[in-house]
């Protein structure tokens, strides 16, 4: 698995997750740069097989359980977000611009994410639905086919 050419927006999205990781006690190794490097270069959600399959094209004896723990300790560590769909786990480079609130369209074909920047969300009135309960987040995804897969 090699990329030619990392732009500079790649180079920086791998660097910061480094750092992420090291704050987060994960030691930066081969495997790590090059699951981060994946995710960096493909905006899109991958699932777990995918990775592993990549993975294992230089990492021919890395196992499937060892490619997932890895992917999991990255969406812990809040490198990687994941998302459900097929009735299987994917997952995608979190979004860097954390000060930016958006949601995502995301095709079942191939993973593509598209930003999109209104929220159908209005929090006070489902907090007062919710008899004044306090909400700490929340998460909107709109599943389909990408004017490249709908063809």
């Amino acid at each position: 698995m090699t990329y030619e050419v990392i732009t500079k927006k790649e180079e920086n999205k791998i660097n910061e997750a480094i750092l992420k990781l090291k704050e987060c006690g994960f030691k930066n190794t081969k495997k790590r740069q090059e699951i981060l490097t994946l995710f960096a270069c493909n905006d899109r959600y991958l699932s777990a097989q995918t990775v592993h399959e990549k993975l294992t094209e230089n990492y021919p004896t890395m196992s499937y359980n060892t490619t997932y723990r890895n992917v999991y300790d990255f969406v812990e560590a809040g490198i990687l977000e994941a998302t459900e769909y097929n009735q299987e786990q994917h997952f995608r480079m979190n979004c860097l611009d954390h000060n930016h609130h958006h949601h995502h369209f995301i095709c079942k074909n191939c993973g593509m994410a598209i930003p999109l920047e209104t929220c159908p969300m209005d929090l006070t009135k489902m907090t007062d639905a919710l008899n004044d309960v306090q909400i700490d987040t929340h998460r909107f995804e709109i599943f389909g086919l990408c004017s490249t897969c709908k063809v």
